[in-house]
């Protein structure tokens, strides 16, 4: 039985598709149709229909990761930066169109949940995963199942506000959501861009302030150490409340090498222990993880 993950994203829908043992039997992509709910859902089920053929299967099982959540009170979308599937009842509409189960969850659940079965995460009962990019995101799965919450926003810490701001001496932030000093705002890659110009730099991609750094540059050296600082303000609040074995980063961000030297060297102030053994790692399967980890929905009982 074919289990086959789908990473639907705002500007491409992304396919693969795992054998029993989580061999990646193939991977494709196709661009979203812009703004077009009913065009998405046709999308993806002929993606679906379109490699079962091929392989001569029907009844894959299959998962689908979103940037968004299903609301607890009626299933619907909610909380997605792709606004065409606000509001609309995708795991349904899928179920309807591909006569069968489907298993959806937010997209760095996915990515988490596939780093904690045979990525960074792997043999660690605990595992945080965070999504440094656009926006920053975060997932925690529990023995290798993901933890969804009562209200399935468990992991969202990017919404929560940038713990001890009165340390930064800064106007925070509004975030997109309407509340201001959200850690999304400090943290993602448009907030480390934001930062290094409100300091006095240019204005510069995240990559180019992190190679700048590295080759000595000693504005761009300030704001990846501003960064560094509140990222583990931020990672120490979740050491504080899931304590997890591994915290493993994502998204474009989680390039940057001095990371994963630096953040748990900071964090120890913050930590409420006397000794903090949670291991700070990149992930194993880039940007593969969210795709994968729809697929491993289905390694859920």
């Amino acid at each position: 039985m074919l289990r086959i993950g789908i990473d639907l994203g705002g500007t491409k829908i992304e396919l693969m598709a795992l054998d029993e043992s989580g061999r990646m039997l193939l991977r494709r992509r196709r661009a979203t149709p812009q703004g077009d709910y009913q065009g998405t859902v046709e999308a993806v089920a002929e993606m679906v229909e379109a490699v079962e053929s091929e392989h001569a299967q029907r009844d894959s099982r299959v998962g689908v990761g979103i940037p968004g959540a299903e609301s607890a009170l009626d299933g619907r979308i909610k909380n997605a930066n792709s606004t065409c599937l606000i509001g609309k009842t995708l795991r349904q509409d899928l179920e309807d169109r591909l006569q069968r189960e489907i298993r959806l969850a937010n997209d760095a659940n996915c990515f988490t949940l596939s780093e904690a079965i045979d990525g960074a995460g792997h043999g660690a009962e605990v595992v945080f995963g965070v999504i440094l990019g656009t926006g920053v995101g975060g997932g925690i799965v529990v023995h290798q199942r993901v933890l969804t919450g009562a209200n399935r926003i468990a992991g969202e810490w990017g919404h929560n506000p940038l713990p001890r701001l009165e340390e930064e001496n800064l106007m925070p932030p509004q975030c997109y959501c309407g509340r201001y000093g959200c850690i999304e705002t400090w943290l993602s890659g448009p907030g480390i861009c934001a930062d290094h110009l409100r300091h006095g730099g240019q204005l510069l991609a995240a990559e180019e302030i992190a190679a700048r750094a590295s080759a000595g540059d000693p504005a761009s050296d300030a704001t990846l150490g501003r960064y560094e600082r509140r990222l583990a303000k931020a990672l120490a609040q979740v050491v504080n409340i899931i304590d997890p074995d591994v915290i493993v980063l994502g998204g474009g961000l989680s390039n940057i090498d001095r990371l994963y030297r630096t953040v748990p060297a900071l964090w120890a102030t913050h930590v409420f222990s006397d000794v903090v053994h949670t291991r700070l790692l990149r992930n194993v399967h880039g940007d593969s993880s969210g795709v994968r980890g729809a697929a491993w929905l289905w390694n859920e009982h």
